[in-house]
């Protein structure tokens, strides 16, 4: 089989020698070809060729945004197609953890370290073990796991900002931006968004919406932080927004967010829906947008679809 192994050669918790040894193991496996990323939207376009060069099968060496990237160029790649290709036509997907979060590959059920995810999507693949997921579509962008409209944004959009001045993204540096935009930046008293569903009356003003293909939303080291614990790949989409930001009711619901409750999070200020196979947040004002942990601009319209059975991928 024909294979691309994509590698972002700047993710946080890889080394050059822990990824040479990733290359040769898979590459005693199949016919490999490497690339590493050189710019933001470069492995989307990696994973494309790949599907028009009929390649059986695409490996990601990096984080959440690598994996993003090489899903959006299998899928759209396969929607350009005059044939309109099917998930089970197209490169399977086989990512390895590189990140410093990596909520897709731990909600696969793979394990944190990237040589040992290495070993099990090779038994998988000896074993032709692969599952088809359902996907999450925001606009014209894909997603895995979840996506966002307002303060998560924005707190990515500024963590993102200091990855760019060489800061290494942790945990607490996501608390410590998270706690200034939250209390220094963030608009909580004017909310701008509405959530509508087509027969139903629209919800809102709400200030944040998350909208979850599976779950966990995020991690914070290893804890898993919950806003739709129902999520999962095989159903449709779920969403939790905030009415209200203020200290009180937002700590509780991260209170709640971090418990291990297997539910989502409860009170008069929060709106949970299960399920969904679409819906539209709208917004009076331009309002910061995220896909997969990655900032994608504003946007003052999005319309989410719950996409079924839309990309194969190695377990």
């Amino acid at each position: 089989m024909r294979a691309l192994l994509i590698v972002n050669p700047h993710a946080t918790s890889t080394t050059r020698l822990g990824r040479d040894v990733i290359t040769r193991a898979l590459a005693s496996a199949v016919e490999l070809a490497v690339v590493e990323t050189r710019y933001r939207g470069h492995a989307a376009s990696l994973a494309g060729a790949a599907v028009r060069a009929g390649d059986g099968l695409v490996f990601t060496l990096g984080g959440d945004g690598t994996v993003n990237e090489a899903v959006n160029g299998i899928v759209g790649a396969g929607l350009a197609d005059t044939d309109r290709r099917t998930a089970a036509s197209l490169p399977a997907l086989a990512p390895l953890p590189g990140g410093s979060a990596n909520v897709f590959t731990r909600a696969l059920g793979l394990p944190a370290d990237p040589v040992e995810a290495a070993g099990r999507i090779l038994s998988g693949l000896a074993a032709g073990r692969d599952r088809s997921i359902g996907l999450g579509l925001a606009g014209d962008r894909y997603f895995t796991f979840n996506a966002g409209l307002g303060l998560d944004a924005e707190v990515v959009r500024l963590v993102e900002g200091l990855r760019a001045q060489g800061r290494t993204a942790t945990p607490a540096l996501y608390i410590r931006m998270a706690l200034r935009q939250y209390y220094r930046v963030t608009d909580r008293r004017h909310p701008a968004l509405s959530l509508e569903r087509d027969g139903k009356p629209p919800v809102g003003p709400l200030f944040l919406g998350i909208v979850s293909n599976t779950a966990p939303w995020t991690y914070v080291g290893r804890r898993a932080v919950q806003t739709n614990p129902e999520a999962g790949f095989d159903s449709g989409l779920d969403v939790l927004a905030f009415r209200s930001l203020r200290t009180i009711g937002t700590l509780r619901a991260l209170r709640q967010m971090l418990s291990s409750a297997d539910r989502s999070p409860r009170g008069r200020h929060l709106v949970s829906m299960h399920d969904e196979a679409g819906l539209t947040i709208r917004a009076d004002r331009p309002v910061a947008l995220q896909v997969d942990g990655e900032y994608v601009g504003e946007r003052e319209c999005v319309t989410f679809r719950s996409v079924p059975h839309a990309l194969r991928v190695i377990i």
